[in-house]
Formats: structure tokens, sequence, C-alpha cells
């Protein structure tokens, strides 16, 4: 069994209010798990209304398809024009970690 993370750091375009964040930020959150069957959360910045960091994780049996997963939910993020990815990092962690 394999666990996969990715974390997203993400600068948003016209926002002013945290509200507005809300309104960018779900939608990419709520796309991330329907489309790909990971759990996926606002999980930083969560006081400032231009930033956000997006957490994704994924459970496989083997390392590619988590890799291959997280490598598809990037580009899915990165895809959204409103938003310009800052840095993205992946890490996995097998059953002997």
């Amino acid at each position: 069994m394999f666990v996969g993370s990715l974390a997203v750091d993400l600068l948003l375009g016209d926002v002013h209010s945290l509200k507005e964040k809300r309104a960018v930020v779900k939608p990419i959150v709520k796309e991330l798990q329907r489309k790909y069957g990971v759990s996926a959360a606002e999980a930083g910045h969560l006081d400032l209304h231009r930033r956000a960091l997006v957490g994704v994780a994924v459970v496989a049996a083997d390392a590619q398809h988590c890799v291959e997963v997280l490598d598809a939910c990037e580009r899915l993020v990165a895809s959204h024009p409103e938003v310009d990815v800052l840095s993205a990092s992946q890490r996995l962690y097998g059953e002997d970690d």
C-alpha cells in the first residue's frame, strides 16, 4: 500500500475577500474529489485572501498509480486560469515509512 500527498501553493487572481477566495478554491477542491476520487481540502493560508494551499491525498496499491493521480491533480489545478501555481510538492509514503 502507498499513500501519496500533493501540496499546491496558489496565488489567486482578482480576489478581495475570503468569501471570494472560497468561491475560487472550493470548486477546484470539489472537482479534484469528483474527477479523481482523492481526498482534497484547502489546507493552508486560511487567513490570506489571495493565497491558498490545496492539499491532496491518494491511497493506491502501487507507487506509480499514486504518482500518476497526483500528476493529473496538479495539471488540473494549473489549468484553472484564475489561479497561478507558485509551487507544488509531492510525497510518497510506502509500507516501510
